[in-house]
């Protein structure tokens, strides 16, 4: 019987029937081979970005404020027009260099707070936008420079469900290491239950491309259950995809929450006073439901934003551990595999 035709049970919870200590779960040590997440992660950096990186979350950029982030070394500074539209551009003033980002906005004119130079978002004294797009969910940036590829009109975005329909939430969080760090923890889906035994359980990588790619999906699928409280979890089917270099998506194919994404966005930005890359996290929670309770969790958007986060914080806290030792075993040439 296929995912579709299966009869939804009425309540998503399972009871796990015992818990099982951490230590006896089963080792994935030898299923999560090097050498076929390398294949993966060599793949998804030869893949096309057209030069457009995350710069951050929708509601992040206003009308009223600037906003500011340094992406692959590039000060951006961006706002939103009289019409609502992304802007952005170079962050730093072109007639002596201030931080445009500490600049006020009013009725989509940006306002420099050292001489009072107005920006409206088009060519002017010396000051060139960059492409922006607003996909919904998160806001991008095209720096041609930086990027080094053939410009794409506009960034890859992953499949989501309808907007209408879907509650989303965007985390932020900061690494001492390079996007490849964070794309391979994203495309080692055999950590899971062991890294983060707090939210998952009962992990099992059921699909996994070889190590050269060849004919099949670039996909990892996975049976896992989200852990809720004590025994109760929530059994899924998640796909792993890694579409443009500095993504990877996690799209529940089966479960509760099915057609729901959790996108991995990996921006560079500026490295730190040592010299040491840092990355920005960016995760986009798109979740959807078809149950009628889902309509309520959507009404409170407000106060279940936060609770997202939090879980996404959490995991971003060990994972960014995982990526941060991985840059340095790289750095240092000591990467096994």
């Amino acid at each position: 019987m296929s995912p579709d035709a299966r009869p939804r049970p009425r309540i998503p919870l399972r009871l796990r029937r015992r818990p099982e200590r951490w230590e006896r779960q089963h080792p994935t040590w030898r299923e999560a081979q090097p050498a076929v997440i390398d294949g993966a992660l060599k793949r998804a950096l030869a893949r096309p970005s057209g030069n457009w990186f995350v710069l951050g979350a929708s509601d992040g950029i206003g009308a009223r404020r600037a906003f500011g982030r340094t992406v692959a070394g590039v000060e951006v500074v961006a706002w939103r027009d009289a019409g609502g539209r992304p802007v952005a551009g170079p962050g730093a003033c072109p007639h002596l260099g201030a931080p445009l980002a500490e600049g006020a906005v009013r009725c989509g004119t940006l306002r420099c707070r050292w001489h009072g130079l107005a920006l409206d978002g088009g060519p002017f004294a010396g000051w060139e936008p960059f492409p922006a797009y607003d996909d919904g969910v998160l806001v991008w940036v095209r720096l041609d420079a930086a990027g080094g590829e053939t410009p794409l009109p506009r960034p890859v975005i992953p499949p989501r469900p309808a907007a209408a329909g879907a509650l989303a939430a965007v985390h932020t969080a900061v690494g001492t290491c390079e996007p490849e760090d964070v794309v391979a923890n994203r495309l080692d889906p055999w950590h899971g239950a062991w890294f983060h035994p707090y939210a998952f359980v009962d992990l099992r990588v059921t699909g996994a491309p070889s190590e050269s790619g060849g004919e099949a999906p670039d996909a990892f699928t996975v049976q896992v259950s989200f852990k809720v409280a004590g025994r109760a979890v929530v059994p899924v089917t998640a796909v792993f995809t890694a579409p443009e270099p500095r993504t990877v998506v996690m799209h529940l194919a089966d479960g509760e929450g099915r057609g729901s994404v959790v996108e991995t966005h990996a921006t560079p930005l500026a490295p730190d006073d040592r010299g040491r890359p840092r990355t920005a996290v960016i995760e986009a929670v798109v979740a959807t439901s078809d149950r009628r309770g889902f309509a309520l969790a959507r009404a409170a958007a407000p106060l279940v934003r936060p609770l997202v986060r939090a879980a996404a914080g959490r995991l971003w806290r060990d994972d960014l551990a995982y990526a941060e030792r991985r840059w340095e075993l790289r750095r240092s040439g000591r990467l096994p595999g």
